[in-house]
């Protein structure tokens, strides 16, 4: 399988997932620049965390226009894998490739700590071994990660089984007091409808290396992969 990584000005996360998909889990990646037109015919998509164009606008919003979002779109409707985590969920909400927005905390602050979260659903490429009960210690960082739907759309996604992950406590517990950013109902990461489109807040890539001393970012990684091989 062949992985594209998508670096925007003002990505920094794009080359800890180059880095994890590469050198952890031994995969070819493709690096890709904004302005490319051309997706190197990579088979998964991702979309890094940062701040691209500085998020002077709306995070996301600028990003979106880059020239190779059009081929990013494209793939998507024909059915490729695309992955955004954090700055990339957000720029995949704007480009509308998943439903939703994502606003500022609700502190107004930004917040870069580890939190727990937990999978709510094994069908889709990302979760397919994810316990439903146990919480996994998964990495944030952002100031624009309240997730929000309209009504409508929230029922939707619990109808169609498109929530991924929601915020939880260290016991698995989704509490109000587990919710870092105010996200609605706890909601950490979603899959769109066709469910080959996948977004998240937090940041597998930075708990997927035993020298961190936190792997369990790495369990999604594996996930897609034997997914994929099966």
């Amino acid at each position: 399988m062949k992985f594209g990584v998508i670096t925007f000005p003002g990505s920094n996360c794009d080359h800890d997932m180059i880095y994890v998909l590469e050198t952890i889990m031994g995969q070819e990646v493709a690096h890709l620049w904004h302005k490319d037109h051309d997706l190197q015919g990579c088979d998964f998509i991702v979309v890094p965390g940062g701040f691209s164009y500085g998020d002077y606008l709306r995070s996301g919003a600028i990003a979106r226009f880059s020239p190779i979002m059009d081929e990013v779109i494209k793939h998507a409707e024909n059915g490729g894998y695309v992955m955004g985590v954090c700055n990339g969920f957000q720029i995949l909400c704007e480009a509308g490739l998943l439903p939703g927005a994502l606003l500022h905390n609700t502190n107004q602050k930004f917040i870069c700590k580890n939190i727990h979260l937990k999978a709510q659903t094994n069908n889709s490429l990302v979760t397919r071994n994810a316990s439903l009960t146990d919480a996994v210690k998964i990495p944030i960082a952002h100031g624009e990660g309240n997730f929000y739907i309209n009504e409508n759309g929230l029922k939707a996604l619990n109808d169609n089984d498109q929530v991924l992950y929601r915020y939880c406590d260290e016991e698995g517990n989704v509490t109000n007091e587990s919710n870092p950013n105010g996200s609605l109902e706890n909601i950490a990461g979603i899959t769109n409808i066709k469910r080959n489109v996948f977004g998240m807040m937090p940041h597998p890539e930075r708990a997927a290396d035993i020298n961190v001393g936190n792997e369990d970012g790495k369990l999604l990684f594996e996930s897609i992969l034997m997914e994929v091989s099966a």
